[in-house]
């Protein structure tokens, strides 16, 4: 195998890669480790690794006795972290490198990242099999409710003031319901994104202004860019939908007399890549972050909130992002979600626009 081919294959491991000399020192890193740790591997190589990293396990023993006999080491399931973000939860794997005594390569597995790419490529199915069955219902639900309504307003013509409240009550929560099965059937109806290059700032401005003139009129916004951001490839209408459906939540979480503050980042992450059903890879180094200061998601639902019907608001339909799941999903793009109280981050990854179409512009 010559050297190129090898460096090919060295920068295109999908997962965080870091090479260790026998003092435990970082000796090199592929680009999916410099994107989680945050930081390039020039300025990183040669520096311990354990200052530059935190693992919530004694590693030390385990990794004497690895390095001793030459046997690989399987870390499942603990807490990593760089300092720059909140820890992750991570499997870790570390083998000896043939023919350099002491050297380990270091895998770093995060599952929260596993775990939500491979729900991106169900979540189409899913959410069809949910509102197949809803659409079926609203369609069946929607002509009685009028026969009702029409009836409570005949009603209220023959009766007394005093009786009239029992009537506008049938018709006020009649409507209520055809509102929310109107939602699901939008939901199951959202047509595939026409995708153009765009502006993802431009996005998120218009999103914030909406939002500062209604359900966050309460709050203190941040907007933390990166101005070389290139164009991203979306819907604009679309991705302005999720958008508003993260800074809506954001919002209305926060106590309105003491309000928040909403913080919109966006930066540029080359290294990150996710691997489709099909076997393929896409690039999506576009990040967009939404982040508040809020009491968090609540626990029971924390590893459920993108699916259809889970909801945590008191009146809550459970639609909202589970729409935005789908929407980013039929992007090709990822979203995830790490709430803990006080700090709730929705972190949305995208394509960038293809460089011909750019060019047209």
């Amino acid at each position: 195998m010559n050297g190129e081919l090898q460096l090919q294959l060295w920068s295109s491991l999908p997962v965080p890669a870091i090479l260790l000399d026998a003092e435990e020192r970082i000796a090199d890193m592929n680009p999916a480790a410099e994107g989680f740790m945050n930081n390039s591997a020039k300025w990183l190589i040669g520096q311990p690794i354990w200052d530059r990293l935190a693992v919530d396990a004694p590693l030390e023993e385990s990794l004497a006795r690895a390095r001793e006999h030459g046997t690989p080491l399987f870390v499942n399931d603990v807490d990593v972290g760089t300092g720059s973000r909140p820890p992750l939860v991570c499997n870790l794997q570390l083998a000896p490198v043939q023919g350099f005594p002491g050297w380990f390569i270091m895998l770093i597995s995060p599952r929260e990242l596993a775990g939500r790419m491979t729900q991106s490529h169900s979540v189409k199915s899913a959410a069809k099999s949910a509102i197949g069955m809803a659409e079926m219902l609203a369609h069946e639900i929607k002509n009685p409710l009028a026969g009702i309504t029409g009836a409570a307003q005949l009603l209220s013509m023959s009766l007394s003031k005093d009786d009239l409240e029992l009537t506008d009550l049938i018709v006020a929560e009649t409507r209520r319901i055809v509102k929310l099965l109107e939602q699901v059937e939008q939901f199951g109806n959202l047509s595939a994104p026409e995708r153009k290059p765009v502006n993802i700032h431009d996005v998120l401005d218009r999103a914030r202004r909406s939002t500062q003139l209604g359900a966050g009129a309460h709050m203190k916004f941040i907007e933390d860019y990166d101005p070389s951001l290139p164009l991203a490839y979306g819907d604009p209408d679309q991705l302005l939908q999720v958008v508003l459906n993260l800074l809506k939540n954001a919002a209305e979480a926060a106590d309105p007399k003491v309000g928040g503050t909403i913080r919109l980042r966006t930066f540029y992450e080359h290294s990150f890549r996710m691997r489709r059903a099909d076997g393929t890879t896409q690039k999506l180094p576009l990040q967009v972050e939404v982040i508040d200061d809020g009491p968090g998601l609540p626990d029971d639902i924390r590893g459920d909130v993108f699916d259809p019907f889970v909801s945590g608001k008191e009146n809550g339909t459970g639609l909202g992002l589970a729409l935005v799941s789908k929407i980013i999903s039929d992007h090709d793009g990822w979203i995830s979600v790490d709430s803990v109280p006080g700090r709730t981050i929705f972190r949305i990854s995208l394509p960038r626009a293809p460089r011909e179409t750019e060019e047209k512009r």
